[in-house]
């Protein structure tokens, strides 16, 4: 393109091929050496640094993509954080149940096999000759949860809080304890015997596996209980008049007669309770 210069002796303008740009020669006017100046080179510095501007526009919209593709990395990286977490959460809330249900196929289990070896199921709670309640039948299961030699430290004439007793009464028996529950509470219980004057494991002593006209799988002898404060060994049980329920997440952890265990929904109504709770009554219940 045409450079423009104005001669710096007379002062005349005009205008050469850029061709000419840097070479030297007479003014048209004063016939003075001027110089063709060289703003065309200047111009083409200028465009290489325009050049130079839009590679760093294209290298800043390479790094803003960067930007995003990290920070969605990022973002996923994190939802998956979380999925993981959540997903660990419950698998740790599933362990715990199924622990808890454990727990309970060993005590009912505990259970058959007194029945096996004395041809009755224990009672509920074991009373003395004037009837003063002493002790749970859990005490009277201790063989069979693999604690034989409690039982054999435990004076069986004697009540569970007796000074020779207390002492193994507030130990800590893991096959008493809910993991879904807190144990801050020594030698707690986080099941109860289903009691009462209508239920299978009767405060007499003499009743049997025979005697469940309703079915075993029909008849609740053992309950998961949210709050219970008692040791295993007090002579403390639950009936269908009290609060069903419990620290599982998803329902109450009971234990039937025939040695199943399921779980049932808390809102469980107190007359079908009642039903399952009574091994004679004749009516029919629909189990969750």
């Amino acid at each position: 393109m045409p450079i423009a210069f104005s001669c710096p002796h007379c002062g005349k303008s005009t205008s050469v091929a850029d061709q000419f740009a840097g070479q030297s020669g007479p003014c048209a006017a004063c016939g003075r050496t001027i110089t063709i100046p060289v703003s065309s080179i200047k111009g083409s510095y200028g465009s290489a640094a325009g050049s130079s501007g839009g590679a760093g526009a294209v290298i800043g919209v390479i790094a803003a993509l960067i930007g995003i593709v990290v920070l969605g990395v990022a973002a996923c990286a994190g939802i998956a954080f979380f999925a993981v977490r959540g997903g660990m959460q419950q698998a740790q809330t599933a362990a715990r149940q199924m622990g808890s249900t454990n727990n309970l196929k060993q005590i009912l289990i505990a259970i058959h096999s007194y029945h096996d070896q004395y041809g009755e199921l224990p009672p509920a709670i074991v009373k003395d000759g004037n009837g003063k309640p002493l002790y749970s039948g859990f005490v009277l299961l201790l063989p069979y949860l693999e604690q034989p030699q409690l039982q054999r430290q435990f004076d069986l004439s004697k009540a569970w809080d007796a000074p020779e007793n207390q002492p193994i009464s507030m130990l800590d028996l893991r096959i008493f304890k809910n993991p879904n529950a807190p144990s801050s509470i020594p030698g707690k219980s986080d099941y109860l015997f289903v009691g009462g004057p209508q239920s299978l494991l009767g405060a007499d002593g003499k009743r049997r596996l025979s005697d469940c006209l309703d079915g075993t799988s029909n008849t609740i002898v053992l309950v998961e209980v949210k709050g219970n404060a008692h040791s295993w060994a007090e002579p403390v049980v639950w009936t269908p008049e009290q609060l069903f329920d419990s620290d599982t997440q998803n329902g109450v952890v009971v234990g039937f007669a025939d040695g199943s265990v399921r779980t049932m929904p808390k809102a469980t109504p107190m007359q079908q309770l009642r039903l399952l709770a009574d091994p004679k009554d004749g009516t029919p219940v629909s189990i969750p």
